[in-house]
């Protein structure tokens, strides 16, 4: 992940200390047939990325129905007021048992509303045989001005899959420069004086 600018700012921090209360976040689980959703992180399976053994969020194979079928299980962050250019970090990780491939996209979809299928762009596809088996870091940037909305996606043959965790999870996006605030202010300054010469 490149190093923000002190003009960035950050608009997502989420360690997942308390996955039942998290705010604004939404889970969709569209496996067949469904089964359990996202779960606080189970830290006899591995612990967490940073804070307590159990602060990261998970998911298995038992998204779908008693692990038999086809999973397709998302996390979807809240709505991000976005600034240009927009970098989404975070940590993964896998149980590294032999024989499994789990699967995880990340995608973004623009604007507030909407379901699974607004997140047509495609930022990253992380997995099958090369799931990282300790917590690694990916980030992914868009260029949006508005709001917006990241969602990973846990996705498989139940048969193939096992147990990942997200842990983390951080946004920065871009803020107007200063001299475009003056700018600003001078144009409008402007404006505002060409106005009153021409109701004299």
């Amino acid at each position: 992940m490149s190093a923000a600018h002190a003009d960035d700012q950050q608009v997502l921090n989420e360690g997942f200390d308390n996955v039942p209360a998290l705010n604004g976040w939404t889970q969709v689980n569209h496996s067949v047939p469904a089964g359990t959703g996202w779960f606080q992180g189970v830290p006899d399976v591995f612990a967490s990325q940073a804070g307590a053994p159990n602060a990261y969020i998970g998911a298995n194979y038992l998204g779908a129905l008693n692990g038999m079928g086809s999973v397709d299980n998302w996390l979807i962050t809240p709505t991000l007021d976005l600034g240009g250019t927009t970098t989404l970090s975070f940590f993964t990780s896998h149980a590294g048992d032999p024989g499994f491939m789990d699967k995880l996209e990340v995608r973004f979809a623009p604007g507030t509303g909407g379901g699974t299928d607004d997140f047509s762009t495609l930022l990253l596809t992380i997995g099958a045989a090369d799931y990282p088996t300790a917590w690694q870091q990916f980030s992914a940037s868009v260029n949006v001005d508005g709001p917006g909305r990241f969602a990973f996606r846990y996705l498989g043959d139940a048969a193939n899959l096992n147990f990942i965790g997200i842990d983390s999870v951080s946004v920065v996006t871009a803020v107007p420069e200063p001299s475009l605030y003056l700018m600003l202010t001078f144009g409008l300054g402007l404006l505002a004086t060409a106005r009153r010469k021409f109701a004299q």
